[in-house]
């Protein structure tokens, strides 16, 4: 197997000198990567996480079979500042982008000037790349060189498009739906659409198109797929059987809905989402078989963050924990561990399967799950990292932090032994007078201090003018604190925790 693997890699690096990376039989002589990133969605809902769910996912769980499947996995709460983690492997304390609305430093325009994308060293280094789906990464659009798409086929809405085409001649988009009547921009032009487009399957069709050029022209590509589904609004797919004039039906508004107690994740329609998903991810797997290109291709699955109305936006373990499983050349067919891994870890293991060196000026945070994948270790990290605005989540194998929030009152968070439990419902909560887990307590501690600030009260990003608009716009901080330190609002209540400090109540003030 090791050797296997480091010939394999010998061959990726020497693949490097032709811009083209292409071999002189026309095939390419450097792995594909096709990346799948599903929206909004724990990973219980997946069959092969959860064999009690309701969903049925057998093209995901087969994956997982053929290669490796983190049982724990972090990534942000919500959905900007867990791609902008995906594409520049930098947590948020160094790139600002802490939240869908808190976006400090400037990243909506620096993100990708600050930072290294992964889509560019890949495009620079010979590789076709494509994008499709949902962006959600900042004011850079994804087919800019500071990104490196080289194609792409994304929703936007109507606005958006006319704004980036100059012109909307498509007709009879609805404007915002991401399903049905789904606005599409796709290399330069908005796709025509009708009531009876569902979107998904027009973006899925654009990369098996993406493939199958690369495929013929021998050149190896990176299919980034950041899909829509299963995100809100809640609504039927193909698959729903419906009568033939109900297109439309949703169950949850748009995004996050903390007015509906009821679980997602038992909704007959959400799980039809997921199950369609499944279906999608399915087909390009066996459009890979018929291009004999199976062989020689990465294939990852995660997801953005956990299920909407349930975790999204919670910094607590629900609110961060995803789906993250990859299989491809060489890795080993262990199917589920119990190392951990976050998003950080995802561009250095790219560059990685690429067979490319980091650039000498970037510092990324995470490290190249590639060594523990193709078995040249036996473990991975020993911690792992992941937030939801001003709250930070941290983990162990054995040991988990969450809720941990100077800004909300919680600067000691919540402590839970895991003692290697793969449920919630089992940990041990810590007293914080409880002596016997001071160790691990410091370890957090060093953790915290090396990462630097997290929008406690003094943050700089409280005295720019995005940072007062933030306040002004949520000037009830404790029943956001309620919502974000907590798996569902009330359920899990924190004791000992202060009200506003006093320090943030200066910021609100105007004071120092």
């Amino acid at each position: 197997m090791r050797r296997s693997i480091l010939l394999f890699l010998l061959l990726t690096v020497s693949g490097l000198g032709g811009l083209e990376g292409a071999s002189p039989s026309g095939k390419p002589d450097r792995p594909n990567i096709v990346f799948i990133l599903a929206d909004d969605v724990s990973p219980e809902m997946f069959s092969c996480y959860n064999p009690h769910s309701l969903a049925k996912t057998p093209n995901i769980d087969s994956l997982a079979k053929e290669g490796t499947a983190f049982r724990t996995c972090f990534s942000a709460a919500s959905c900007g500042p867990s791609r902008a983690l995906l594409m520049t492997g930098v947590y948020g304390n160094r790139t600002g982008v802490f939240a869908n609305d808190i976006w400090a430093f400037q990243a909506k325009s620096k993100l990708f000037t600050d930072q290294t994308s992964w889509a560019r060293q890949l495009r620079d280094s010979g590789y076709a790349t494509a994008i499709a789906g949902k962006w959600h990464c900042g004011r850079e659009v994804p087919w800019s060189d500071a990104v490196g798409f080289e194609q792409y086929s994304l929703w936007e809405t109507d606005d958006r498009i006319e704004k980036l085409l100059g012109a909307n001649d498509a007709g009879d988009a609805s404007g915002n739906c991401r399903y049905w009547n789904s606005p599409t921009i796709e290399n330069g032009r908005q796709l025509p659409t009708n009531d009876q487009t569902y979107g998904p399957d027009v973006r899925c069709d654009f990369l098996l198109r993406f493939m199958e050029e690369q495929s013929d022209a021998g050149r190896p590509f990176l299919a980034y797929w950041p899909t829509v589904l299963p995100h809100g609004p809640v609504m039927r797919t193909p698959r729903t059987p419906v009568p033939s004039k109900t297109l439309l039906g949703s169950l949850w508004p748009f995004g996050n809905d903390d007015t509906n107690d009821s679980d997602r994740s038992s909704d007959e329609a959400f799980v039809g989402m997921v199950e369609y998903l499944d279906e999608l991810v399915g087909r390009v797997v066996t459009r890979s078989k018929e291009l004999g290109i199976y062989e020689s291709t990465y294939f990852i699955f995660a997801s953005d963050n956990g299920t909407a109305n349930l975790a999204k936006n919670r910094g607590v373990e629900e609110g961060v924990r995803v789906p993250y499983i990859i299989a491809g050349p060489g890795i080993v067919k262990r199917g589920f561990t119990e190392e951990l891994t976050d998003f950080s870890d995802i561009a250095p293991t790219l560059l990685e399967i690429a067979g490319i060196n980091p650039n000498a000026g970037s510092k990324r945070d995470g490290k190249s799950q590639m060594p523990f994948l193709v078995g040249d270790s036996a473990t991975h990290r020993d911690w792992i990292y992941g937030y939801a605005g001003p709250v930070q989540v941290f983990r162990t194998k054995d040991y988990l932090l969450e809720a941990r929030s100077p800004l909300y009152g919680t600067p000691d968070g919540r402590m839970f032994y895991t003692g290697g439990s793969k449920n919630k419902s089992d940990y041990t909560e810590i007293a914080s007078s409880d002596p016997s887990h001071d160790r691990a307590r410091r370890d957090f501690d060093r953790l915290i201090a090396d990462l630097g600030p997290h929008l406690d009260a003094t943050h700089p990003f409280w005295k720019s003018k995005p940072g007062r608009e933030w306040l002004e716009q949520n000037p009830d901080l404790e029943d956001l604190a309620e919502k974000q330190l907590n798996a569902r609002p009330g359920t899990m209540p924190l004791s000992g925790r202060s009200k506003t400090p006093a320090a943030l109540a200066a910021v609100l003030q105007g004071g120092e």
